[in-house]
Order: structure tokens, then sequence, then C-alpha cells
């Protein structure tokens, strides 16, 4: 057991959501149930797509935990204010399931003078 722990940590959260996907669907079902998800994850890509976003969750997992959501959330949205109306990403930060406190961060990120073009 200490091997199969060692492989699927490695995994970081993908590896996780494998393991509840797969203990929750339950005997033989549960190949099919966690390819099916993955391939619901890939949305049209399928499979492929799916193994994408697992990846690309690992990424984002470490990225969270090394500088937090406040940081990585900051960041997105200011990058994405380059592009995109101000007003627009207020309005989908207000709806976001976020704590009050760290919606108000972003939205005073966005309305502050430097991140103005």
């Amino acid at each position: 057991m200490d091997e199969i722990v060692k492989k699927i940590s490695s995994l970081g959260l993908p590896g996780v959501i494998l393991v509840v996907m797969t203990a929750t669907s339950g005997g033989m079902g549960g190949s099919y149930a966690l390819v099916g998800a993955i391939a619901a994850l890939g949305g049209p890509f399928g499979i492929v797509g799916g193994l994408t976003v697992l990846g690309l969750m690992t990424i984002i997992g470490e990225t969270l935990a090394d500088y937090g959501i406040e940081a990585v959330l900051g960041n997105i949205y200011k990058e994405r204010s380059k592009n995109e109306s101000v007003q627009a990403l207020l309005k989908e930060i207000r709806d976001l399931p976020l704590s009050d406190d760290l919606k108000l961060k972003l939205t005073h990120l966005l309305e502050s003078p430097e991140s103005s073009h």
C-alpha cells in the first residue's frame, strides 16, 4: 500500500480526485464511471481534454498552495482587465462563491488607479 500511496500522492489533487471517484463509484463499474468522469471533464475533447484538465488542476493546486487564492485570483483579474471590461469583471466577482472579504479585496484591486488603462 505504501508504494501505491506514493504514486497517487505524486499526482497531487488529481490523484485524490481519482481515488474519491473510484471509491464512490464502487465495483467493476468504477472503471467505467472514472473514464466517463474524465471524459466529461474534457468536454468536447473527451478523455484527452479531461486528462489535460486534471493536469491543469495539479498546476493550479500547487500555485494556490504557494501563493494563496487572493494572490492568484488578483493576478488573474489584473491580467483579464487588460482585455475585458472592468465593470463586467466586477459583476463576475460579485457572482462568485467567494467570501465577502475576498470579493472586496478583488474589487478594490480592479478599481485601484494602477490597474486602470
